[in-house]
Parts: structure tokens; sequence; C-alpha cells
């Protein structure tokens, strides 16, 4: 009888946790960095498709780095085109390390992840495809050891 209680409280804590950890971002998406090497006019493009003005969305930037990243933070432009043809262009800073040099991202050995909420509770105001170039702001460039970008859109719950 024991081992069948133990069984069933596994299973309802696996199936809780399951349930728990159900993903419901309209996008994640990122574009790997050729070579590490991250110049100005390498602009990574990513398109979301919004089918619904009335949700308000959370907006991520997401950030991979190698340890040999010189740099604690880092400057990048978000532009944004939306269906209409109108452009925007936003400035964002990322702080990437500690000031003792301690990574802040999660991972360790040769990648840190790093995911900022950077517009947050935003409404899209037209249907169609949204596209997202990002863009290094540093002095540098090239900016070396940058692995990959991205956006992850979250719909506020």
């Amino acid at each position: 009888m024991r081992q069948y209680l133990s069984r069933f409280w596994f299973f309802l804590v696996l199936g809780a946790f399951a349930t728990s950890c159900t993903d419901n971002a309209l996008l994640d998406q990122h574009v790997a960095i050729k070579d590490h090497v991250w110049y100005y006019d390498n602009q990574p493009r990513i398109t979301a498709h919004i089918t619904d003005t009335a949700t308000r969305y959370h907006i991520y930037l997401n950030l991979r780095h190698t340890p040999d990243y010189k740099y604690a933070n880092i400057f990048v432009l978000l532009h944004q085109r939306y269906p209409n043809g109108r452009d925007t262009t936003e400035r964002f800073e990322l702080q990437l390390a500690e000031p003792d040099g301690r990574w802040l991202g999660r991972g360790g050995g040769s990648v840190y992840a790093h995911q900022q909420l950077i517009k947050e509770s935003v409404r899209f105001p037209d249907t169609g495809n949204h596209v997202f170039s990002i863009e290094q702001n540093m002095r540098e460039n090239p900016l070396r050891e940058i692995t990959d970008v991205g956006i992850r859109i979250v719909p506020v719950e």
C-alpha cells in the first residue's frame, strides 16, 4: 500500500509541475551571431505575427555571450517596423555582470544567457507582422563574444 501511495504522490507532483511549466509565449526566438562577432550592420531580424490588438504583452530581450566578453554591460538598439510601415527605435542597456565581475546570466562554462524585460504591458496597435531588428550599440565594432540575440513576447495574464 505504501508503495502505491508513494507512486501516487510522485505522479501528482510531476503532473502539477508539468502543467505549471507550460509556455504561453507568442514568440521566443534567437538569432545566432556568426563567429561570435557582432558588427553594427548585422542586425538580426525577428518577425512577430500579431492577431490581437487588445492583449497586452511583455517584451524581453534575450542575449547570450561567452565568458570572454570583455564588458559588464551592452547597449542595443531595438528597431521595430509596424505593419503600416512606421518605424521606431529605442535604446536599451543590459547589465551582464556584477561590479566584482561575476556574470549575472544563467549558465556557465561556455555561454551565459540573459533575458531582460524591456517593454512592460504593451499593446500592439495593428495586427499583422511586426518586424524587430536588434543592433549592437557599443563603441567597439565589431563586438566580440556575443553568441546570439533574440526577442521573447509573452501575453500578460
